[in-house]
């Protein structure tokens, strides 16, 4: 990490690859999916990028990597780390698939599109003066905000348990988190302190990774990185 901040450990954050539900925008929570071909290649160009020796996940750095139970998660995990990576990360115990980060459980509103949703909602009386919003509504016969945020904070505790003794590089502390579009901009906004209505608008395309941190090697000061400098490389 460049600047003053060099050695504070990060939580990179890694959205599966494309699958045909997330191309069309159907909502995508326990079903079983694929990556798409084209999911397929967002993953490698994104690890062959930045996973790896010298690069900016680099694993010798990893405290834990934790992933989706979704397959397309663990595809996606099994795509971006190279071989060796994944074998040394694996054998020394510093990989959990946890339900905490499973996609948000959208109970009837499975495979719809958020128009359809929408109009499922008219049909049952609900959002009368104002337009559905799953971070403030929630999914019927599925999760709440509530109950998405609980799950998320346990993670973040844990992550923080540990990151705390490394705050200035002392040990590896880097996390990797491989999981889902909603679950990872819920994620985010927790990290930050925020309620999950909080109208904070986030993007995380499909393969792409984001960064969490700390400001001024301080636990008590999470940070989101939006903006990265590269060394020169020689």
């Amino acid at each position: 990490m460049p600047g003053q901040d060099a050695g504070t450990p990060r939580v990179f954050i890694m959205r599966h690859g494309q699958t045909v539900w997330s191309q069309s925008g159907q909502y995508t929570g326990e079903t079983e999916l694929d990556l798409t071909k084209d999911g397929e290649q967002q993953v490698l160009a994104s690890g062959k990028m930045i996973i790896g020796s010298g690069k900016l996940i680099d694993p010798v750095n990893l405290a834990h990597v934790y992933i989706s139970p979704r397959n397309r998660a663990k595809q996606t995990f099994d795509i971006a780390f190279p071989e060796a990576d994944k074998k040394a990360i694996a054998d020394s115990n510093r990989v959990s698939i946890t339900g905490r980060l499973a996609e948000w459980k959208y109970g009837q509103y499975e495979g719809l599109l958020t128009r359809e949703i929408r109009a499922l909602r008219k049909e049952h009386g609900l959002d009368t003066e104002r337009p559905w919003d799953i971070w403030r509504d929630g999914c019927e016969g599925g999760e709440s905000p509530q109950e998405v945020t609980g799950r998320i904070d346990d993670l973040i505790r844990e992550i923080r348990a540990f990151q705390k003794d490394g705050m200035h590089g002392e040990k590896p502390s880097d996390v990797v988190l491989v999981a889902h579009g909603h679950l990872l901009r819920a994620f985010t906004k927790r990290w930050l302190g925020y309620p999950l209505e909080f109208p904070l608008a986030l993007m995380l395309d499909p393969g792409a990774v984001g960064v969490l941190s700390y400001q001024h090697h301080n636990i008590e000061e999470p940070a989101m990185m939006i903006g990265y400098g590269f060394p020169l490389q020689e």
